[in-house]
């Protein structure tokens, strides 16, 4: 007489276990590869010469409408971008947002806007501003760069 064994189909613990482990593994990989936290801060820094680079365009167009005059608060040596320092709010933004429609801030968020309409208030951009007392260029930087970046712009 013959006895029929039937297998049973399908896959045993150890199998399993072994194919968690290679997924976990290769998931391990793909997060290292793609390193969120360094994705974030190049984001950051994208953002920052955006910034730079309307404030300096501000700037400028400030001074094309005054006859090369920058605004008073911008000096030879680099002054943060605030109501305390080179105060470009009433300047650039105005009651209408004349050359820019605010003060950028830096995306850190530690930072407080000046926005149009402009009201005296308290605002702290997080970025610097200078302008070289020999050539008469301004300088735009962000301190705050990250990943060992060196954001700053002249014109």
């Amino acid at each position: 007489m013959k006895h029929s064994r039937t297998k049973a189909k399908g896959f045993t613990l150890l199998e399993l276990l072994v194919v968690i482990g290679i997924i976990g593994i290769l998931a391990a990989i793909v997060i290292i590869a793609i390193n969120p936290g360094r994705q974030f801060a190049q984001a950051r820094n994208a953002q920052r010469w955006n910034d730079v680079n309307a404030i300096l365009n501000a700037v400028h167009q400030y001074a094309v409408d005054n006859n090369g005059t920058v605004p008073a608060g911008i000096t030879d040596t680099p002054t943060e971008v605030s109501d305390t320092g080179a105060d470009l709010c009433p300047d650039l933004v105005g009651t209408q947002g004349i050359y820019i429609t605010g003060i950028p801030t830096d995306p850190s968020g530690s930072h407080t806007a000046c926005n149009a309409p402009y009201t005296s208030g308290a605002y702290d951009s997080g970025y610097q501003i200078s302008e070289n007392a020999t050539s008469g260029r301004i300088t735009v930087s962000a301190p705050s760069a990250e990943l060992s970046t060196t954001i700053t712009v002249s014109r």
